[in-house]
């Protein structure tokens, strides 16, 4: 498992979405957002390398980023490790209690009925 930090995520997804940046375009696609300068990405980016999220391969001067870990596979890695920190790994528990604060619209209502139907079929 990755375990990727909110800042990684940030990054990740521009990656994921560029198929690969330098250091200077991470910079410039992620200042409005973060304010971050080029040493706090650098660190970032060497901290998710280590992890095995990352890699590079170098583009003349320039070192080009790209992610080696699916978005899928990242989504669901931090998924399960939410519902396994927050609701003991029940998913059931977490959608009770958004239902509890009624934070789901009917629209997320009928969504979740249709996946549910797809999955019912599936495992026919």
């Amino acid at each position: 498992m990755v375990g990727l930090s909110d800042g990684e995520w940030k990054i990740m997804n521009h990656l994921w979405e560029s198929q690969g940046s330098t250091i200077t375009e991470l910079t410039a696609a992620l200042r409005e957002e973060t304010a971050w300068d080029k040493h706090s990405i650098i660190t970032m980016l060497n901290r998710m390398e280590k992890k095995g999220a990352v890699a590079h391969r170098q583009n003349g001067r320039a070192k080009v980023f790209y992610p080696i870990v699916p978005r899928g596979e990242a989504s669901m890695q931090e998924t399960r490790g939410f519902l396994q920190k927050v609701y003991r790994g029940s998913l059931g528990m977490m959608v009770n209690a958004m239902v509890e604060d009624q934070a789901l619209s009917q629209e997320e209502i009928q969504e979740l009925y249709d996946i549910l139907e797809q999955a019912k079929h599936r495992d026919r």
